[in-house]
């Protein structure tokens, strides 16, 4: 019984620190699959010794958020689900009821509450009791009504998530690799608790509702069915679902594991709820789970193969990040053959060695992951040295999480990557220098600082000899480079990769400062973390960059070869259409939805209507001669009709 309860406590403290990293900081500690297991494993123990210990995740909804937004506690305890991976468990469970089958999506869980018609309130699941108020954010979901029909108090939950489509456009956006986000829930968790919802509107993220809570005098004649056609019919997409029996029920399940390659949303399994209320009802609930519902978790598909080797990829911070190359299998109808390791923590904990028998799996069926290691050799050797540069590595603890480091600051994979996000669109915004051409220029000694691009011309005869170089790519290169040379201080603080500082926080810091170069310089780290959202970490991370005076001297290099124009004006430089009126009707080529095109009229200072008037300037319809309402309105009132094409010349 004391061995039983020693492991018992040691499994709580392994899962409590797994879930708090996962919930309350958006990073991960340990696999999906591993938990699971590991969470599969206390909960035998403690049915086998009746025994619950404090802290068990088995008795608690969920952490603590950990948030400078508002936090409002729910009328109703949010609870969790009972889960099965056997679908002979769940078939038992559905018997001859009425059931329906949906997605259960991997994202955030969202409270609504609507009042007179109008979204009143949102707010974040939290850990079950308390969540956060997240109303201003939900306003910009992508798919949310702001208004509906229905007049009374309606209170519903949904899942807010972001798809793997804009999970990676995003993440393609990050120059950084080991700044990307490891998957959509974090990305999503990241974007819906913004303290600034313009950057959640960026992000696209979507609503599902999964449950309806209340609506006073509606007759929804005892169906959950009916709650899901009854939102629809006021405006909210329902998460996709079917209705089953036990008789369906394995074939039902079957058509949506062979789907979810097709579904753009992350889904960890499935949700089964009596569509009966009353009788749901009538079960009542466990101190954690409601016993008209149950969560049915896929049940991975795992292959052995055998590990070819480790390698090694440097990043421009320092990061070098292992990544396990194996004979490749097939999973959930894909060849894979590499899984990211994520850190020098996770590969002493699998003991992985060269020959290895391990088990992979796809995460959510979409991303390889290794779920263990059958021969725990553990003879893989962490390498001394950069695969890159040949410089010394050294492990660093950060966050309970080890990682290695190169410590050469002249290393070439810094100094390529670092070149990459000063010349990325956000920083200093110089098309024509990919990471292959500036890996071209940096082997042989163009470029050795940053200032050094922009002194380009005096290597022009060896330039337009480059294989796939020539006369025409030198010319437009340097045209924009000569562009490049006008811009904003933020943006060339951006540009010089100081971590955890992104251009939101430059930009905070360089308007505190009124631009002033010398007074930033000689800013204190206490004065920097007072600056609203900026806060120590990225105060102590500015001041220790620019204590360096090889990194100050090559950052005074830098802007001696560039004309800094105030953040204000360089905006209002940008505002093109200024004062412009548009309407915009018909289907887009260039845009993904006329919110997109929207955005971007509002960016460049004009306005967006709904309708045409005598004020609108420009009817954009790439169907031009459609005998539409809004173009027989526009010919009536002189308005031009401009297509997409046109519009981008304006």
């Amino acid at each position: 019984m004391d061995e039983k309860k020693a492991r018992m406590r040691e499994l709580v403290e392994l899962l409590d620190r797994a879930g708090r990293a996962y919930y309350q900081e958006a990073r991960e500690i340990m696999s999906n699959y591993e938990y699971d297991k590991l969470y599969d494993e206390l909960l035998g123990l403690e049915r086998e010794t009746g025994m619950t210990l404090s802290g068990s995740p088995t008795a608690r909804v969920g952490y603590e958020v950990l948030s400078e937004l508002p936090k409002e506690r729910h009328e109703r305890p949010m609870l969790s689900l009972d889960k099965t991976k056997e679908v002979e468990d769940l078939k038992e469970w559905v018997g001859e009821h009425r059931t329906l089958l949906s997605w259960k999506l991997d994202g955030l869980t969202i409270v609504l509450t609507y009042r007179e018609g109008r979204l009143f309130k949102a707010v974040t699941r939290g850990n079950g009791e308390v969540g956060e108020v997240i109303t201003n954010n939900a306003r910009v979901f992508q798919n949310i009504p702001l208004k509906i029909p229905y007049q009374g108090e309606l209170i519903l939950r949904g899942e807010a998530v972001i798809g793997y489509r804009e999970f990676e456009r995003i993440n393609g956006e990050i120059e950084d690799v080991d700044a990307r986000y490891k998957n959509p829930r974090n990305l999503c968790s990241g974007s819906v608790r913004q303290l600034n919802n313009e950057i959640t509107a960026r992000r696209k993220v979507n609503f599902f509702a999964f449950s309806l809570v209340s609506a006073a005098d509606v007759d929804f004649a005892d169906s959950h069915e009916r709650e899901f056609l009854w939102l629809r019919d006021q405006g909210f997409e329902v998460v996709e679902y079917q209705v089953v029996t036990a008789e369906n029920l394995e074939d039902t399940v079957r058509w949506f594991s062979e789907h979810i390659s097709e579904h753009d949303f992350p889904s960890d399994g499935l949700v089964a709820v009596y569509d009966d209320i009353s009788y749901g009802r009538s079960l009542g609930r466990t101190s954690k789970f409601p016993r008209d519902s149950m969560a049915f978790k896929w049940a991975d598909e795992i292959r052995e193969t055998r590990l070819k080797e480790i390698e090694w990829s440097p990043s421009r911070t320092g990061l070098i990040n292992p990544v396990a190359i194996f004979e490749p299998v097939e999973l959930e109808g894909t060849t894979v053959s590499r899984a990211s390791v994520h850190n020098i923590s996770i590969l002493k904990a699998l003991e992985l060695g060269i020959g290895d028998v391990i088990e992979v799996y796809k995460a959510n069926m979409i991303i390889p992951q290794i779920a263990g290691n059958q021969t725990r050799s553990g003879t893989v050797e962490i390498p001394g040295v950069c695969p890159v540069c040949g410089g010394s590595t050294e492990i660093r603890k950060v966050n309970d999480a080890e990682s290695l480091y190169c410590t050469n600051s002249e290393c070439e994979a810094k100094k390529i990557k670092s070149f990459t996000l000063m010349v990325s669109r956000d920083a200093l915004n110089i098309e024509g220098l990919s990471e292959a051409t500036l890996e071209k220029f940096i082997a042989r000694g163009f470029i050795h600082e940053p200032a050094d691009v922009f002194r380009l011309k005096r290597y022009r005869e060896e330039l337009v000899t480059l294989e796939g170089f020539g006369e025409k790519s030198y010319e437009n290169l340097m045209a924009n480079v000569e562009k490049a040379r006008n811009t904003t201080l933020a943006k060339v603080i951006y540009s010089l990769g100081i971590p955890n500082i992104g251009l939101a926080g430059a930009k905070l810091i360089c308007r505190h400062f009124d631009d002033q170069v010398d007074e930033l310089l000689k800013a204190e780290p206490e004065e920097l973390a007072a600056i609203d959202r900026v806060g120590e970490v990225i105060a102590g991370s500015f001041v220790s960059y620019f204590q360096d005076e090889g990194k100050k001297q090559r950052f005074l290099n830098l802007l001696s070869e560039l004309t800094l124009v105030q953040e204000e004006r360089a905006e209002e430089a940008q505002q093109t259409l200024k004062g412009k009126v548009f309407v915009i009707t018909g289907s887009l080529n260039h845009f993904s939805n006329r919110k997109e095109l929207q955005e971007l009229i509002e960016q460049k200072g004009g306005k967006v209507t709904g309708s045409v008037t005598g004020k609108t300037d420009y009817l954009i319809n790439n169907d031009t001669a459609s005998g539409s309402s809004k173009n027989k309105k526009a010919k009536e009132l002189g308005v031009p009709i401009i297509s997409e094409e046109e519009f981008l010349t304006l």
